[in-house]
């Protein structure tokens, strides 16, 4: 039985957003079709498949099972220095942005999420992206905006899957997930926003979704929605307007 942590890369106590990250970096690396090599095929598909047993809850448990004799987390010393304790002590836009990602990454999903919401509402300026390279941006803005729609964090969501598109669009990372990140997206302003968030917001969203080459089937939904909102509005004009940008 191969040590799908060690194919990885990552700790056996290694959180879900850990395991999503070390995968993505993985599958870039050894992918058949990005590499022009079919002799990687097999790292490839050890790859995916410890990515599947760890990414589900059940397998990861019948693996460390059957896997480990004896697994037990290793506790650090009360005399090492607590990174994390340093970065909440702060209050600067660095330290935020490093502490939302410790958090995603550690395990701390919950305290990522309500740390994100926290200063992008506290900190007009605040940008995540600007104290992380825009491929760990990119990363770590997917992983994020996964767990801000698990709790019901729409809008924020979408304002950051908005800047890894327009990322990919102007500088191919994700490549082979791309699809799935469009795909993800488009859910979204689907079935979470009109009726979900305040139609003013929704209206942002929305205009915003038509600059980012969705579908024509798509843009065409995102119009009968504005058209639906302005006319609760009250803005019939306008509504009508853009019934006419549909046809």
């Amino acid at each position: 039985m191969k040590d799908c942590y060690k194919i990885l890369g990552i700790a056996p106590n290694a959180s879900l957003s850990e395991i999503k990250h070390a995968y993505r970096e993985k599958a870039k690396l050894y992918h058949p079709d990005s590499l022009g090599d079919s002799s990687k095929r097999d790292e490839f598909n050890d790859i995916t498949q410890a990515y599947r047993v760890l990414s589900d809850a059940r397998q990861r448990q019948i693996f460390n099972d059957s896997f480990f004799h004896q697994f037990r987390e290793k506790k650090q010393s009360e005399e090492s220095f607590d990174y994390r304790k340093w970065l909440v002590e702060r209050n600067d836009d660095e330290s935020w942005a490093k502490l939302i990602v410790l958090d995603l990454m550690r395990g701390r999903e919950d305290d990522a999420v309500r740390e994100f919401i926290h200063v992008n509402s506290s900190r007009p300026k605040f940008s995540l992206k600007r104290w992380y390279t825009r491929e760990d941006f990119m990363d770590y803005g997917y992983i994020l905006s996964e767990e801000l729609v698990i709790r019901g964090e729409y809008y924020d969501a979408f304002l950051l899957l908005e800047q890894v598109i327009l990322m990919e669009y102007s500088y191919e990372y994700f490549r082979f997930f791309f699809p799935e990140v469009i795909s993800f997206t488009t859910a979204i302003l689907r079935n979470n926003i009109e009726g979900v968030i305040s139609d003013e917001l929704a209206l942002d969203v929305y205009e915003r979704a038509l600059e980012l080459r969705f579908s024509k089937a798509d843009d065409a939904f995102f119009l009968q929605k504005m058209a639906v909102i302005y006319r609760r509005l009250g803005d019939i004009r306008t509504a009508e307007l853009i019934e006419k940008m549909k046809l």
